[in-house]
């Protein structure tokens, strides 16, 4: 760009103030009082950036000299940003503060002060819970996936501000706080229910892993964080070096976390292949692959409906392999990938930029993924897993699967 082009776009910018202050009428006087020439190009780009943002500042303008109360200015800007990603109707993509956004990184490194669930906006637009992390507060006072938290210490709250509602949740151990639950129950009638919880360290213990029968492994991820496959690959060489024949992983309430974590997770059980591969809406595809390595034993996968976003790319993968049996109930749905970004000024946003396909080319985005041998869990059972092997009849028909296999 020429020297005397790049101080007339200057001059350009600099009228922009002019243009939304006095409308385009005053800006020709001030060009002609000024004797400045704007060129048509850059005049039309001017007139946009007018059409598109003059009612925003105006609007701006007016609230600041007209509302009633004191203005807090970044609450205003930070609410503008907000309703820009909730105008994407997305329930995935959000604007975050410096504080909402520290406590989401905080919550993929796997330590944080809490209750210990997982939660989604809703269609219904209600904050519904994935699943509770096995072994928190949440668990253990009865949080069950598909549960509506409605109210917190008292106040109500929708999916359009989870954010706040999460922000409460979360807090200093050893302190109470207090969750509204709506539950359908058994005869469809809803079910109000108060829950008084005491917050803990949340530190997410992703991998446990154990023997059953002396050659079956067992290997259960409850979520995929920045430590999941450093203790995933820990515990699996555990399991190899007691030359188990079959192992059997567990994805039952895992909500997901760091994609990255899970191919890493999966080129370990698969041979040469693709994991999963994302589109984008201009059609841009990006494969992750795995390689030739992978452990030489069947495999039996656990899901169910709060299996989500990772754990289904996961189970996904081994599933159009062949590589193993899913046996459980209907996934979670959510096949929709998000980019993480970081702001200058230490706040963020996740957007979702890309959707994501199986190797077999399917989309499971509010569909799911559907087990090859499906089991319900009896709606007594609050407890799965090696410590309620006697009524945890998905765990037990993984077993006797992998008994078949392993004959």
């Amino acid at each position: 760009m020429s020297k005397k082009r790049a101080i007339t776009l200057m001059v350009v910018l600099v009228l922009v103030t002019n243009i939304i202050t006095f409308g385009v009428s005053n800006m020709f006087s001030v060009q002609l009082r000024d004797k400045v020439y704007v060129p048509k190009k850059e005049y039309e780009q001017l007139v946009s950036v007018y059409n598109r943002y003059s009612k925003v500042i105006g609007l701006e303008n007016y609230v600041r000299n007209n509302f009633l109360r004191e203005v807090d200015e970044k609450k205003l800007i930070d609410g503008e940003l907000k309703g820009m990603m909730q105008a994407l109707e997305d329930p995935y993509s959000q604007y975050m503060t410096q504080e909402e956004f520290k406590d989401f990184i905080e919550h993929t490194k796997g330590i944080y002060g809490g209750i210990g669930v997982i939660v989604t906006p809703g269609d219904d637009n209600l904050i519904t819970v994935v699943s509770p992390i096995e072994g928190t507060p949440g668990e253990r006072a009865g949080i069950k996936t598909g549960d509506k938290i409605i109210k917190v210490d008292g106040t109500e709250f929708t999916a359009e501000n989870m954010d706040s509602a999460v922000k409460i949740m979360k807090g200093e151990p050893k302190t109470k706080v207090t969750i509204t639950i709506l539950r359908k129950g058994k005869d469809g009638n809803n079910e109000y229910i108060d829950m008084e919880i005491v917050r803990e360290e949340i530190r997410l213990i992703t991998v446990k892993a154990n023997v059953i029968d002396d050659n079956i492994g067992y290997i259960k991820i409850t979520s995929f964080d920045d430590l999941t496959y450093e203790d995933f690959k820990k515990e699996l060489n555990k399991l190899m070096n007691r030359n188990v024949e079959g192992i059997i992983i567990d994805l039952r309430n895992n909500p997901g976390g760091l994609l990255d974590v899970c191919a890493d997770i999966a080129d370990e059980l698969l041979g040469e292949g693709v994991i999963v591969y994302t589109e984008t809406r201009s059609g841009e595809r990006e494969y992750l692959k795995s390689n030739k390595k992978q452990i030489d034993t069947p495999l039996v996968v656990l899901v169910n409906g709060g299996s989500a976003s990772a754990s289904e790319i996961l189970a996904g993968a081994i599933k159009d392999h062949n590589r193993g049996t899913l046996i459980g109930t209907k996934t979670f749905g959510k096949g929709v990938v998000q980019r993480i970004k970081q702001l200058s000024d230490g706040s963020g946003f996740k957007l979702t930029v890309s959707e994501y396909f199986t190797p077999n080319g399917t989309n499971i985005h509010g569909i799911g993924i559907e087990p090859d041998i499906v089991i319900e869990l009896p709606e007594d059972v609050e407890e799965i897993g090696i410590d309620n092997l006697s009524k945890d009849i998905q765990l037990k028909k993984a077993i006797e699967t992998m008994k078949e296999k392993i004959k």
